[in-house]
């Protein structure tokens, strides 16, 4: 599948053009699909959220109430691309959505608007929408784990950064686009992808939007490549291209972006969320409840130091000011101050604890002033987003906790038990309990739809 010749972005044509779901393993396929349903369930509990009436308001404005792709949740249809960017805001609204963890992106967050909105358009089959789903997933991952952690360092969001490369490939792969309009799909995308991070400095929106904008790029690109716009070839390795442009002298493994392509199916790397914050803060959410299982309580603490990988600290722990006391749900779910002493306090960390009420618990900010961090020097950051947590007690005593590999991350996946049980949960903020199993049922049998607008019917509340 590697031509050792040829460009980043060809190969990565080649194998788009050439994968068909029959050869794709059923493995592989069946986690695609929780997957799938996981995001559509986020999805669904966010049309509850103030951001998606604001989100919506604005597609719905720019769409001008005409459009016939589906929202999920929504009562209104609207055009293709105001679709995709409003799906994308409701998928990565509640920061609950998967994550790569060594590419260190929210693979489906644009995957998923995207491949639904295009796929409903063209009425491809099911086993199509699947098979380019998969596509968008495992370019994503790979182009994330070449820069080995270093967008986030450098103040880019790899969801919307990356989320673009992988959205033009699903457009051209549902396309059926050739390994020459592919690769300018991904010329052209090269121009539009975006993702800043300083909204972790004020708890601001804007990431929100990030991968529906990615995939609205990722299908204006494909359309300009397949209409002849002349695309730069190489606009991943190139001297201007993505890693060198963004990361400048930083390291990169460019080779990891089509190492094994095609054999090792990063797919099942991806990790789905047990809780609704940065994956970052995750195993720290659940070393607090271990010890709080064995009988650790709030009241009972001098004072907690977490060991965290030096690449996530300044996402979940700085500026510690703000981390100390959140200012929105946003600010609370970057915070590893507040993750870990909401789970103590409270013996979880779900979306009660991200209301207003929550963000101002007294004895949640007392605890959180007590939390510190130091750089873990045995840190699996960023094949896994392991993490410790060292508890001095009033006593004297200490207890401590270490999770070397955050649940739900590819080597410790959440069973698809678990995956439905969160989709039922979401899903029952927005619609009746026999749309949510009428929507679970579809997505386990989505390679019998001939048409998958018979599936996006589902989603809607019309």
């Amino acid at each position: 599948m590697v031509d050792a010749g040829e460009s980043l972005a060809r190969t990565l044509a080649r194998f788009s053009v050439a994968t068909e779901i029959d050869a794709i393993p059923a493995d592989v396929v069946a986690r695609a699909k929780l997957f799938l349903l996981d995001a559509i369930g986020i999805a669904l509990a966010s049309t509850t959220h103030d951001f998606a009436r604001v989100a919506g308001a604005s597609a719905a404005e720019l769409g001008e109430g005409r459009g016939s792709s589906t929202v999920i949740g929504g009562e209104e249809s609207l055009p293709l691309r105001d679709a995709v960017l409003l799906n994308g805001v409701l998928v990565h609204g509640l920061d609950y959505d998967d994550t790569h963890p060594e590419g260190v992106v929210h693979a489906s967050a644009s995957a998923v608007p995207t491949v639904l909105g295009v796929g409903e358009a063209l009425g491809v089959s099911g086993r199509d929408l699947l098979t380019a789903y998969i596509v968008g997933l495992e370019a994503t991952a790979r182009l994330g784990i070449a820069a080995q952690g270093g967008f986030h360092a450098v103040g880019f969001h790899p969801t919307g950064l990356l989320g673009a490369f992988g959205s033009a490939l699903i457009a051209a792969k549902l396309r059926r686009d050739d390994v020459d309009v592919t690769t300018a799909a991904q010329g052209v995308v090269g121009s539009f992808a975006s993702g800043s991070l300083e909204f972790l400095d004020s708890g601001a929106w804007t990431k929100r939007v990030h991968p529906g904008w990615a995939g609205v790029a990722g299908i204006t690109a494909e359309s300009l490549a397949r209409h002849g716009l002349v695309a730069p070839e190489l606009v991943y390795e190139g001297r201007f291209g993505l890693y060198a442009s963004h990361l400048g002298d930083r390291p990169v493994d460019l080779a990891a972006t089509t190492r094994e392509l095609g054999r090792t199916w990063e797919t099942l790397s991806v990790a789905v969320k047990p809780f609704p914050a940065c994956h970052f803060t995750h195993a720290f959410a659940d070393a607090a409840l271990a010890l709080r299982a064995d009988g650790l309580r709030a009241e009972d603490v001098e004072s907690i130091t977490c060991l965290i990988g030096e690449g996530q600290i300044e996402t979940v722990c700085e500026p510690r000011a703000h981390k100390l006391a959140p200012r929105s749900s946003y600010d609370a779910q970057f915070s590893l101050p507040y993750v870990v002493a909401a789970s103590l306090v409270h013996g979880e960390f779900g979306l009660s604890q991200l209301e207003d009420d929550a963000l101002t618990d007294a004895a949640t900010l007392a605890l959180a002033a007590r939390v510190t961090h130091e750089a873990d020097p045995d840190s699996a950051f960023p094949r896994a987003f392991s993490g410790e947590i060292i508890v001095r007690r009033t006593d004297g005593s200490t207890v401590r906790h270490r999770e070397s590999i955050n649940r739900g991350a590819g080597d410790r996946p959440l069973p698809a038990a678990d995956i439905e049980e969160k989709f039922r949960s979401n899903a029952a903020m927005a619609v009746r309990q026999e749309q949510a199993e009428a929507i679970l049922t579809a997505v386990h049998a989505l390679e019998s739809f001939d048409d998958v607008g018979e599936f996006t019917a589902l989603l809607s509340l019309t």
